[in-house]
């Protein structure tokens, strides 16, 4: 790869802040390393340090959109301050090509005191443009902004969202080299949101890179060419987005990251022979995980949790045919599930999703969500039967299912079994609409120009 083509370059960056436990730390570490210094005595560090990064490398491409994606933490906003040239990395080097517009904080670049107008102009200046640049530009920022009237008053007395708009629209609208949005967009409203993105689009195939921090999955999903995880300061991943949003699932859920891409499927075999005495349904599994043995399995499934419950079996019935390649558009679909409780849970959770190839969501619940109650399940050594009837509205492509079994404890998700894009299935082409879903639209036309006579 040509470094021509590169728009930013980061090799091995590390940086460490001295923690002090109380302000006379700081002024004793100011003082004493150089009186005994002087004196030639042994010095004392009287602080701890913490590295925020350590040892991060990786590039993006110019006109490539990156996601950044990790816990609160993890490094993410110190990264995005050393590339914007706001903090110095302790060791390492980052390059950059090209003019930078970032909006690291909210509001950050803004005088509270100055009009949104006069900040439009001091923003503009700060990423390098003259009073005639921006004068050419200020129409298309005012129109993006949409703050109304509010764009002549002080900044200090906009919402944060009114905030966000402004910053937004002077970065976006100045067509920089290299975009780096960090949590910003999460402020504004879903019209907004979506008129950000398209913006985002189009900026990407001007050959802009951008660089995008988020805490949404779906987002780094649906915008990113790759993504880059950070935990703890190290870089855990970098690649395909949707294999990093999943390990930054596992993350935020406290599983160990050295075990993430280990293949747990044999451990999740129950060593059992024979059928059990008092299984309920002949037709479904209840000891042994056999969903490999399906022809529209997933064997890229994506699985985790304590394993406390466990998936066993499945059936996906279509008109009475039986795990089917394709589902066809207006077809009823049952899928009939078997858990496993292998100790006692409480009230268990059972979930649902279906997602395209993608990754984006397009249909998420819970027996939770839907008020149904679960609480006579769950009891350790017993077995279930789960199932889930829809018709299906979706438009061609592929589709994958997902399914969970969880439990609350404190407040808190407890996965037992998640098992990700687990049920593949094609809808094949739909003649009567394109798009993700069919809303069954009413389609009218009359004529309200009346009849001739009526019109004379």
């Amino acid at each position: 790869m040509s470094y021509d083509n590169i728009a930013i370059s980061i090799k091995n960056v590390k940086k460490c802040f001295y923690i002090y436990k109380n302000p006379q730390d700081r002024l004793k570490q100011f003082l004493f390393p150089k009186i005994k210094g002087l004196a030639g005595k042994p010095q004392a560090n009287y602080y701890r340090e913490f590295w925020a990064l350590n040892g991060v490398s990786f590039d993006v491409k110019k006109g490539e959109t990156v996601g950044l994606i990790g816990k609160n933490g993890s490094g993410k906003s110190t990264l995005l301050q050393i590339i914007c040239g706001t903090l110095t990395a302790t060791e390492g080097e980052v390059e950059t090509k090209g003019r930078i517009a970032a909006l690291l904080e909210l509001g950050s670049g803004f005088n509270p005191e100055f009009t949104g107008r006069e900040n439009i102009y001091l923003n503009a200046a700060i990423l390098g443009l003259s009073k005639e640049e921006t004068d050419k530009k200020y129409d298309s920022i005012i129109e993006f902004a949409d703050i109304g009237d509010f764009i002549d008053q002080p900044v200090k007395t906009y919402s944060s969202g009114m905030v966000v708009r402004l910053a937004f629209a002077v970065q976006a609208q100045v067509d920089p080299d290299i975009l780096i949005v960090d949590e910003a967009l999460a402020v504004g409203d879903a019209k907004f949101q979506a008129k950000c993105f398209e913006r985002l689009r189009q900026l990407k195939k001007k050959g802009t890179s951008i660089l995008l921090v988020t805490h949404s999955g779906e987002q780094i999903v649906t915008h990113c060419d790759r993504a880059v995880l950070l935990s703890d300061g190290r870089e855990v991943y970098q690649g395909i987005p949707k294999k990093a949003v999943n390990l930054y699932m596992d993350i935020l859920f406290g599983k160990s990251t050295k075990t993430e891409i280990k293949n747990e499927e044999a451990n999740l075999k129950a060593d059992i022979n024979g059928k059990d005495e008092h299984q309920p349904d002949e037709s479904l599994n209840l000891v042994n995980d056999v969903f490999a043995t399906k022809s529209n399995y997933n064997k890229n499934e994506y699985r985790w949790g304590d394993k406390s419950a466990c998936w066993m079996d499945y059936e996906l019935i279509v008109n009475e045919r039986k795990n089917p390649a394709t589902v066809y558009a207006g077809e009823k679909v049952s899928l009939r599930c078997s858990v496993r409780f292998d100790k006692d849970i409480k009230n268990p959770i059972v979930g649902f999703a279906i997602k395209t190839k993608e990754g984006l969501t397009v249909y998420n619940t819970n027996s939770h969500l839907l008020s149904k109650d679960t609480g006579q399940f769950g009891i350790a050594n017993t077995h279930a039967i789960v199932e889930f009837n829809f018709l299906n509205k979706l438009g061609a492509g592929d589709y994958f299912i997902s399914l969970g079994v969880a439990s609350m404890l404190n407040d808190e998700v407890v996965p037992h079994d998640r098992r990700y894009d687990v049920i593949h299935f094609l809808v094949p082409t739909v003649d009567s609409f394109s798009g993700m879903t069919d809303l069954s639209l009413n389609f009218e036309i009359t004529n309200s120009a009346g009849n001739e006579n009526d019109a004379q």
